[in-house]
């Protein structure tokens, strides 16, 4: 990388903020953020809605003034080699990043939007973004009536910070268990019993079919029935606006609800790509360099998906940072991929917490070993899976002093020589 090269980043989360942080000095870099807060890591937006951190905690260095905040990305001329942005200003770049990460998926609920409308009603929120956040944050209250519609890792993480907050909180999951993606049915079934402990109540294998909508109209002045002019003015409903009441289940059955939370996972952010013209399948397609279809233009993060994996999980993006760091400045360096391990802590002051750790396949294949041992008194649970005399996967429950020297493990394809030592509590040392 020469000292004037222009590198032009779309994304100012994780993923973008650790490249720029990783080019050396001399570089021209541009960081285009949409969001206009100090960037945030992500992973922390459930400890700010339960009330444990203010938002800053969560807020990540920043590459001064390399970044833009609050400008969107709109067009790329692959042509010209130019970004245009929502403020009207244009961007050249030499090599362009597109760390764009995701958006929360909206699933096709009836009473969800209006035709031809996008304004979610109120009380419905998504949670994936800090301004998400803070919106559900200021409308929770203690006793309030939340159904949170998901049960993966966002679902389970925004119903424990809804109770956390006094929330009368029923999770909808419609697969089998929870964190399916992650647990087996034994772990699921103890992070259930954990849940439900901090009053969350659970429904899986239940679909939601649509919201139940109350449409609020404010009272004309001046005409029959108008009310009185009030000493106090009141704060003004919007004409049309209109509120979520309650949750139709596709059983029939209705659930009622002050506040609706989707957390029904992440979709990458695309639109750009495919615009511009570039590969894209589930995410933007990029080789072992992190390159798409276009060689002076990348992928990193959410947005990307190498060798058919879209990870969305902030372990992979900061990998893929780094490697394409290093590619950029002629280091020799490839992305291979990424094992990523899924790590959580649940709980409040009065009922504990339960920490949680999954990596690779927790399933076992026909012909794998599966050791397991659990403890209900002290409501730990850990399981190995082994193939071929490797470690392909685990998942630890209430206690995670091991977790480190499996994960080691695991990671580098090793043979555990004594199993039962890596998964007692000395953490194989």
């Amino acid at each position: 990388m020469t000292s004037n090269q222009r590198v032009v980043v779309i994304g100012g989360g994780l993923a973008g903020l650790r490249l720029a942080a990783r080019l050396p000095g001399g570089a021209a870099v541009t960081v285009l953020g949409e969001e206009p807060h100090v960037p945030y890591n992500r992973v922390l937006l459930a400890e700010v809605l339960a009330g444990r951190y203010a938002p800053e905690v969560t807020a990540l260095p920043t590459p001064g003034p390399a970044l833009r905040r609050g400008v969107r990305a709109v067009r790329i001329d692959r042509a010209d080699r130019t970004v245009r942005c929502d403020d009207g200003t244009v961007a050249e770049y030499d090599t362009l990043v597109l760390a764009t990460g995701s958006n929360a998926v909206l699933p096709p609920l009836r009473g969800l939007f209006e035709p031809e409308g996008r304004d979610l009603p109120d009380g419905v929120h998504a949670f994936r973004t800090m301004d998400d956040c803070l919106a559900l944050s200021a409308a929770v209250r203690p006793g309030a009536r939340a159904v949170v519609i998901g049960g993966g890792l966002l679902g389970v993480s925004a119903a424990r910070a809804l109770a956390a907050r006094g929330a009368v909180v029923v999770l909808a999951q419609q697969g089998e268990r929870l964190m399916e993606r992650q647990l087996d049915a034994e772990a699921s079934a103890l992070l259930a019993a954990h849940l439900t402990s901090l009053g969350v109540e659970i429904h899986t294998e239940c679909r939601v079919r649509g919201l139940r909508i109350q449409p609020l109209r404010r009272l004309r002045s001046g005409g029959p029935g108008a009310a009185p002019p009030a000493a106090e003015p009141r704060p003004a409903t919007r004409e049309g606006t209109r509120k979520v009441t309650g949750v139709e289940l596709a059983d029939g059955y209705r659930l009622e609800a002050d506040l609706v939370v989707l957390a029904c996972g992440v979709r990458p952010r695309t639109g750009l790509a495919k615009a511009a013209g570039l590969a894209v399948r589930t995410g933007i397609v990029v080789d072992d360099h992190l390159r798409t279809s276009d060689p002076r233009i990348h992928a990193i993060g959410d947005c990307a998906e190498h060798a058919g994996q879209v990870y969305g999980l902030a372990g992979p993006a900061l990998e893929q940072a780094d490697a394409l760091a290093a590619v950029l400045t002629g280091t020799p360096a490839r992305y291979t991929g990424t094992r990523a391990l899924t790590r959580l802590t649940l709980g409040g002051a009065e009922n504990g917490s339960l920490d949680l750790a999954a990596f690779g396949e927790t399933t076992p294949r026909p012909g794998d070993d599966v050791v397991r041992l659990a403890d209900a008194t002290r409501r730990t649970y850990r399981k190995v899976v082994v193939r071929d005399d490797r470690l392909v996967g685990g998942v630890l429950l209430g206690e995670l002093s091991t977790v480190g020297a499996l994960a080691r493990t695991w990671e580098g394809g090793e043979s555990p020589h004594d199993l039962f030592h890596l998964l007692t509590d000395d953490g194989g040392h």
